[in-house]
């Protein structure tokens, strides 16, 4: 038995997987009056509306997966107003016999979205002549101003660049996720943070700019950046916990650190701050299987870690080179990704798309988003392939890590055939041939949608060795980058022509077996299912325009503005 915070995150794991015979342990019912708020506000903070922008993008969205191919905008109250609203803003509302819900740009386990988003930002005409801390409010797509610094602590922050635009960072509601999922729910709110950042990397590419997940901060650094440590502020309401932070720059530059010294803390601890956050439950359940994971997974300062190496140039060209002059534009397909919920049971994509969407979730460095992600990729792809021409069905694997390849076969099973798909480019091995659609419904908690889809996959971690290398809180950056592979997914899936959906649901030690992996070994486990097919509309829902809601003035003169790209 594994003792401290490892052997907690390792219990954690295994305590809540679920089985045929027994899920996680959780709720067991919907209490619907004391369902979460999804939107947090900040009660006596400033409220500063951000401009919306309508007009349609002439950037096509293959134009964002390369740096620097879009030219970058200036930071202004229309680019910050673009930028969050691609990020993190709404989608659409659905209705349904009197109930509304909103969709959001980043996807959210059960659409509960626990993840909030904060920004620091210098003066901009309009917003403030100081620089100062906002928290995101995407349902009024406005800032909420929760403090003021001083100009030395910015420059402190950001050194003498003047390439940088910002500070973005995330936070968690883990009872957002709790209120439905019980005890599991801290993996799902992981998920959502992989998911946001992607979300961030890929609205920060459409207005030419950079981001840069940073590596070195302390959860105790970010929580004082964010105010999230601010015990009056939060006094008897649901609790934030920090997760990462990015800093965004518009001109090519290596990646760098925001380094927090002590003085910056207390300075920024010391600085007058504003507003209470609201209440979103009548009354939170507490599950102490969280808790510990809120106490032993978390992040210390500490050196930037070496990203993956595996480059562009360092393999054969992806088989489908994106044409960047082609294609739907960018805004228009982050607008429109959605979770599909039922798959039709007949579409199938073409080898070249499949293979097309396998290439962009290769971690590469020099391509979006993974320039962004500074950590070695620690994650495969097992695939059931249904539905792809020209693709014999079957049970395949992508190695992201071609360099883990032998550990990784030779801890499954010895029947696999392990043959490269021929002309495909990448580390893609076909494992087993036959039809795999009832098995993956079955090991996805019996979810139809994992069959009737053109291919479905699990994402297994390299996750002993990671939690050794880099310390228990590395099981959170797990699940961020199997998120992360989501998001590329999701709008891959969107460009081809299909949708994708995630699945936290599934039956973590059935994958295991069919994959022959030992089931008293964790050291390889999986973190997150996801299909991808065609998807089936449902009829009954009522889609109305993500912000309907604000004031005609407000809309109006959205459409009143001039694009932002020429």
């Amino acid at each position: 038995m594994v003792a401290g915070p490892l052997g907690a995150v390792r219990a954690y794991h295994q305590r809540t997987k679920h089985l045929p015979d027994q899920f996680a342990p959780g709720p067991g019912y919907m209490d619907w009056a004391n369902q979460p708020d999804p939107f947090r506000r900040f009660k006596g903070a400033r409220l500063i509306e951000l401009p919306l922008i309508c007009d349609p993008s002439s950037v096509p969205f293959g134009a964002l997966t390369t740096p620097g191919a879009v030219a970058p905008q200036s930071l202004s109250l229309d680019s910050l107003g673009l930028f969050l609203e691609l990020a993190l803003g709404l989608t659409a509302w659905k209705e349904f016999q009197g109930t509304r819900w909103a969709l959001r740009s980043n996807p959210s386990s059960g659409n509960l979205h626990p993840t909030e988003g904060y920004i620091l930002l210098p003066p901009i005409d309009g917003l403030s002549d100081s620089p100062s801390v906002y928290h995101y409010a995407p349902r009024e797509h406005a800032l909420e101003e929760r403090c003021s610094l001083s100009k030395g602590v910015w420059r402190a922050l950001m050194g003498k660049s003047a390439s940088v635009r910002c500070i973005v960072g995330l936070s968690s509601v883990h009872w957002r996720e709790a209120w439905k999922y019980g005890e599991r729910a801290y993996r799902y709110c992981q998920h959502d943070v992989g998911h946001a950042l992607g979300s961030l990397r890929y609205a920060a590419a459409a207005l030419g700019w950079r981001l840069h997940l940073l590596s070195e901060p302390s959860d105790a650094d970010l929580g004082t950046l964010m105010g999230l440590t601010r015990t009056e502020d939060f006094h008897n309401v649901e609790p934030e916990f920090p997760d990462l932070l990015c800093l965004v720059v518009a001109r090519p530059e290596p990646p760098r650190t925001v380094r927090v010294s002590d003085e910056a803390v207390r300075e920024i601890a010391n600085a007058t701050w504003h507003g209470r956050a609201a209440r979103l439950s009548p009354e939170q359940v507490l599950w102490p299987c969280i808790t510990t994971m809120e106490t032993n997974a978390v992040k210390p300062r500490c050196e930037h870690l070496v990203q993956s190496s595996i480059r562009q140039e360092d393999r054969d060209p992806c088989p489908v080179p994106r044409d960047q002059s082609a294609g739907p534009p960018d805004f228009s397909v982050i607008r429109r990704r959605r979770s599909a919920v039922t798959m039709d049971g007949r579409t199938s994509v073409s080898l070249e798309t499949f293979l097309a969407m396998l290439g962009r979730t290769m971690p590469d460095p020099g391509t979006v988003p993974w320039d962004a992600f500074p950590f070695p990729a620690r994650i495969l792809l097992c695939l059931f392939v249904h539905r792809v021409d020209g693709l014999q069905p079957g049970l395949y694997a992508l190695i992201r890590d071609p360099d883990r390849l032998a550990a990784f076969r030779a801890a499954c099973r010895d029947d696999f055939s392990w043959k490269q798909v021929p002309k495909s480019n990448l580390p893609l091995y076909q494992l087993l041939v036959g039809d795999f659609r009832d098995v993956a419904a079955h090991i996805s908690c019996t979810q139809a949608i994992a069959g009737d889809s053109a291919f479905s996959l699990g994402m297994i971690a390299d996750f002993v060795r990671t939690l050794k290398e880099e310390g228990a809180w590395a099981y959170r950056r797990l699940f961020w980058e199997a998120g992360l592979i989501g998001q590329v997914l999701y709008l891959e899936a969107e460009v081809a022509g299909v949708q994708a959906t995630g699945m936290g649901c599934y039956f973590d030690d059935l994958l295991h077996l069919g994959l022959g992996l030992d089931r008293d070994e964790d050291s390889w486990q999986s973190l997150y299912h996801f299909t991808v097919g065609g998807a089936v509309e449902d009829g009954r829902l009522t889609t109305l325009p993500a912000y309907f809601h604000l004031p005609s003035e407000r809309r109006t003169n959205a459409l009143r503005r001039g694009p932002l790209h020429s």
